[in-house]
């Protein structure tokens, strides 16, 4: 639809400007207008533009100059360069520098509305092929969760059990392991698979935000909202919804959701007509939600509604047999994407990736790997290359399953475990599977401060 594609007029003539200005709204465009190149770049970091159109010749900033900054801003944003000085010079210099077109003034307005309108479908194939391409990469099947550990292998019969269904999942686990990837699994065997797969973060937003984010909003709804949007429940539609770190939402936004679960409709932000939209509900925290109806800080009706099928997660630790399997497929995975020739990893590395907690689970081990793979020199991963957290142990000259006595190692892994949380009690002492407290007379007994 033309009022979706955003237009921005750069031409320091007021005439030209506004003429220009009206020949694109009359055609439909959202357009805005600006005098100079420095209100352009204020524009195109504030907000989103589908078309740039740049006059050459302007005082302080050329077009050209316009369109290198630009670029440096987001490289993909279309620029047109008009000027009433045609040259062939001029006109190469501009194709060089990235414009996508050059046009002469005086132009009839035919030309470069058939101009936009060129850009406008050229990146919507874009857009759907970049689309596909990621959908293509995100079909997940049951062969791309590598697991040989017998809690993670019952997850799996769970998924295989609940894709078939309209349920909605709440999947529970600690940050990193894998919440997302099980939601994409069970959308993708599901009746679904064919439509879209949306997943938002509920903590990444602010309240507001993430209204409009779920929702969309009506032009007009508030500052800034200068054109309708659709939201996530819109553009899943016949697909699945994946609501990440649900526990995040404020009470507010939980009584919206809770009516969308009930009535299978909602209502844009400024709006006043209801829609309907077929979705499937599959939510993720790393927070006990049971906890937070407790304290009144989650409802329990939605807490209910979205806890139809819950799946939980195992943290790493608990699933230590398939850090060698997860550590080849990351190694095969970061190889291809360096470029890089590298057979494998040392029995002295791996040893080391065996004995750490891994606090940030899946997530931190995948990070650890890449981070081997970019800074290696050899063709085997070495303790020198992998990340300081993991070879600390190493470091400080603790030898776990070494000590002299009980006693010692204990207290070494506490000490070791707590640098590898960065001394935060709480997430070490559930890395550990034990409570603050306990932790806190472990500390108390061998006389562990922070140094």
């Amino acid at each position: 639809m033309k009022e979706d594609v955003r237009v921005l007029v750069v031409d320091d003539e007021l005439i030209m400007r506004d003429s220009l200005s009206d020949w694109l709204r009359e055609d439909g465009y959202n357009v805005v207008a600006v005098e100079d190149g420095p209100r352009a770049l204020e524009k195109v970091k504030a907000e989103e533009w589908d078309v740039l159109i740049v006059d050459l010749k302007m005082p302080g900033m050329d077009g050209i100059e316009v369109m290198r900054e630009v670029k440096k801003l987001n490289k993909e944003i279309p620029v047109i360069i008009m000027t009433a000085y045609a040259t062939v010079d001029t006109a190469v210099r501009a194709m060089k520098e990235g414009a996508y077109d050059y046009i002469v003034k005086p132009f009839n307005p035919e030309e470069i509305g058939l101009t936009i309108r060129k850009i406008v479908n050229q990146q919507r194939l874009i857009r759907e092929n970049i689309y596909l391409r990621q959908e293509l990469r995100r079909q997940f099947q049951f062969k791309d969760i590598i697991t040989k550990n017998p809690k993670m292998q019952k997850v799996l019969e769970l998924v295989r059990s609940v894709a078939k269904t309209a349920s909605t999942v709440l999947i529970e686990g600690e940050s990193g392991t894998g919440k997302e990837l099980i939601a994409r699994a069970i959308h993708s065997c599901s009746a679904r698979r064919k439509n879209p797969f949306v997943a938002v973060s509920c903590a990444a937003l602010p309240e507001t935000l993430l209204e409009t984010e779920l929702f969309g909003h009506e032009k007009g709804a508030f500052t800034g909202a200068i054109a309708s949007k659709k939201g996530r429940f819109e553009l899943a539609d016949k697909g699945t919804v994946f609501l990440d770190e649900i526990g995040e939402i404020s009470l507010q936004t939980q009584v919206k959701l809770l009516r969308f679960l009930e009535e299978k409709e909602f209502t844009r932000i400024g709006g006043t007509k209801p829609a309907s939209v077929d979705v499937r509900i599959l939510s993720a925290t790393n927070k006990n939600l049971g906890k937070l109806v407790g304290e009144e800080k989650f409802r329990e009706d939605l807490y209910y509604r979205l806890n139809v099928v819950c799946i939980k997660l195992p943290p790493l630790r608990e699933r230590m047999e398939d850090i060698p399997l997860l550590t080849e497929h990351f190694l095969e995975k970061y190889r291809i994407e360096n470029d890089k020739e590298i057979r494998g990893i040392s029995e002295e590395a791996m040893e080391l990736l065996l004995r750490y907690g891994w606090p940030g689970n899946v997530r931190e081990l995948e990070n650890a790997i890449e981070s081997a793979v970019v800074v290696t020199k050899g063709s085997l991963i070495e303790p020198q290359d992998l990340p300081g957290t993991v070879t600390s142990l190493e470091e400080k000259g603790y030898r776990l399953g070494k000590s002299k006595s009980l006693h010692d190692m204990e207290k070494e892994y506490i000490s070791y475990m707590l640098e590898a949380c960065g001394w935060n009690v709480k997430k070490c002492a559930e890395t550990l599977g034990i409570d603050r407290t306990t932790l806190y007379n472990r500390m108390k007994k061998y006389r562990l401060k922070k140094c």
